[in-house]
């Protein structure tokens, strides 16, 4: 499996110096739908072309993205950087990462149906409102966000060793709630042990958890000294 890691500038000379409102807004919600179709203009070469790619904001006019094909050059970026992404790893292997996730479980409610929920705020309900919910949000994200990185291990060939959650936020996507969709975002790093380096890469490929098309699920990797 040959990937693609680029990183995307987007192009601030004069004639694009008017649109950046537009594509660069300071309300996360319009910004999360503005990168979303930002992205697509340098991947999307015909109507049918499906995703196959992630990608990452990082706030700096700059995007991470992990893709099949390298991205179609465009006048609202500078030229794409990219390189071929092809890590060798082994049974053992200790890396560094970096994980923005919407990261979600399936609960089980009345007469054997089921949702998805999103683990922190499904942690939160439990805590009643008033003085130090806020607080109680950071600290249940911690340990949602454990519990849900060891889940994912399990099943796509590592083992945490550390996870720190950085910050918990939630996107509401779409003018009215019942028009659009509340995602609950986690920006994660740490440390993980590869135990099936096969398993690892097909999911480092497809991305951790769920809201890909919104900028979540790309993990950079780095080896660990």
């Amino acid at each position: 499996m040959k990937l693609y890691l680029s990183r995307l500038t987007l192009n601030v000379a004069a004639p694009a110096q008017a649109l950046m409102p537009l594509l660069n807004p300071s309300d996360p919600a319009m910004a999360a739908d503005a990168h979303h179709r930002l992205i697509w203009s340098v991947f999307s070469d015909s109507r049918a072309r499906k995703r196959d790619f992630l990608w990452r904001y990082d706030g700096k006019g700059r995007f991470m993205t992990l893709s099949a094909r390298p991205p179609i050059e465009n006048g609202l970026f500078l030229r794409p950087e990219f390189k071929a992404f092809e890590p060798q790893l082994q049974i053992g292997d200790r890396l560094h990462y970096i994980l923005r996730a919407n990261a979600t479980r399936t609960r089980r409610i009345d007469q054997g149906k089921s949702r998805r929920v999103d683990v922190v705020m499904d942690l939160l309900h439990q805590v009643p409102s008033g003085i130090g919910r806020a607080e109680a949000r950071q600290r249940l994200a911690a340990d949602a966000a454990a519990a849900w990185m060891k889940g994912q291990g399990k099943k796509k060939g590592y083992r945490p060793l550390s996870t720190i959650s950085e910050s918990y936020f939630t996107l509401e996507m779409g003018r009215k709630r019942r028009e659009g969709a509340t995602f609950g975002i986690l920006d994660l790093r740490g440390e993980i042990e590869i135990t099936d380096p096969t398993e690892f890469l097909t999911a480092l490929a497809q991305g951790f958890g769920r809201a890909k098309a919104w900028g979540c699920g790309l993990m950079l990797i780095r080896r660990a000294r």
